[in-house]
C-alpha cells in the first residue's frame, strides 16, 4: 500500500479525504478533511476518540455538546498565520456550519472522554522557528505534549521554497521513553502556488520501508514508522499539518545516526530538528 493518500472532490457531506486507523493499518491516528460551502453543515461524533477541528481556511460556527462557538476562523489559506481550532472530547457530538467557503481538518486519536470542549485561538498557539539556513521552517504548536489532551499532538509547519523540513531525518517509532516515543503520524501537504510539488521520503533502518513520494497540493503522507524528511523546491512554499498519537503523549525523537553530523558540526550551533 502506498503511503500517499490523495484528496478527491467533496462528497455529499463535504469530505475530501478520510484516513482511519483501519484504512491506515495502524492503531492511533485518524485524519479527515472536509470542505464546506457557505451555510453547509457537517455533523460528527468520534466514539472513544478525542478530536481537534483545525480550521484550515474560511470561517465557521461550531457546537460541541452544549457549547456553541461563533465566528471562528480568519485565515484566507493555511499560509495566513496560526489556525483557530476546536478541541472536542471523545464521544461529544459536534457540528460545524460554514460562514464562508471553509476547509477543516478533523484530527482524532484514542481518548476516554476527559476534558471539555474549548477553542484554541491563534494567540494560544505556540510559535517556534526550527533549524537554520535552508533547514529553517516555522512551527505552530496547536496541541503540543504540554497542552490539555489525552493522545493528540497537532502542529502546523510552514517551510519556505528551497528548504528542507523534518530534517535531518528523524524518527519516533520506539516505545522507549525517555529515549524515544512511538508515534504514528500523518502529513497533510499544501503548496503555494498550488501547482507545486514537494518530496518526502519515509524509510526505516532496515529499509523494510523505503518510499520516496512526490506530493502535490492536498496529499497526505502516512508515517507508520521510520525517518521522514521532506523538501520543497525553489519557488514553492510548503505547508503541512502533522497529527501524531501513540501509547504515550510525549514527542521524543531520534535522528538518523548517518545524518546526525548535520546538527553536530563544530561550524554550526546545535539545532533542534523536529518536524
Amino acid at each position: 500500500m502506498s503511503l500517499r493518500v490523495r484528496s478527491h472532490a467533496p462528497d455529499a457531506s463535504g469530505v475530501v479525504l478520510d484516513i482511519t486507523p483501519e484504512s491506515a493499518g495502524w492503531r492511533y491516528v485518524g485524519f479527515r478533511v472536509v470542505r464546506l460551502t457557505p451555510g453547509q453543515t457537517y455533523d460528527g461524533t468520534e466514539p472513544g476518540r478525542e478530536a481537534c477541528l483545525v480550521i484550515l481556511s474560511g470561517t465557521i460556527n461550531a457546537t460541541a455538546g452544549q457549547e456553541r462557538f461563533t465566528g471562528l476562523g480568519a485565515r484566507a489559506d493555511v499560509f495566513d498565520g496560526p489556525a483557530t481550532s476546536v478541541y472536542v472530547p471523545a464521544g461529544t457530538p459536534y457540528r460545524m456550519e460554514a460562514g464562508s467557503i471553509a476547509e477543516i481538518a478533523i484530527c482524532t486519536a484514542p481518548s476516554t472522554g476527559k476534558g471539555r470542549p474549548r477553542v484554541i485561538r491563534p494567540e494560544d498557539v505556540g510559535l517556534e522557528t526550527r533549524g537554520q539556513g535552508t533547514n529553517t521552517r516555522f512551527a505552530r504548536n496547536i496541541l503540543d505534549d504540554k497542552a490539555e489532551a489525552e493522545s493528540l499532538l497537532v502542529v502546523e509547519v510552514s517551510t519556505p521554497g528551497g528548504h528542507w523540513s523534518s530534517y535531518p531525518p528523524h524518527k519516533h517509532d520506539r516505545d522507549a521513553y525517555p529515549e524515544e516515543t512511538f508515534l504514528e503520524e500523518t502529513y497533510y501537504h499544501r503548496l503555494s502556488p498550488r501547482q507545486g510539488f514537494a518530496f518526502q521520503r519515509v524509510y526505516t533502518d532496515d529499509r523494510s520501508i523505503d518510499e520516496t513520494v512526490a506530493v502535490e497540493d492536498g496529499d497526505v503522507v502516512m508515517v507508520p514508522r521510520g525517518y521522514h524528511p521532506v523538501g520543497t523546491p525553489h519557488g514553492y512554499n510548503l505547508y503541512y499539518l502533522n497529527v501524531m498519537a501513540g501509547p504515550r503523549r510525549n514527542w521524543v525523537f531520534a535522528n538518523d545516526p548517518a545524518h546526525e553530523w548535520i546538527v553536530r558540526s563544530p561550524s554550526q550551533p546545535t539545532q533542534t530538528p523536529g518536524e
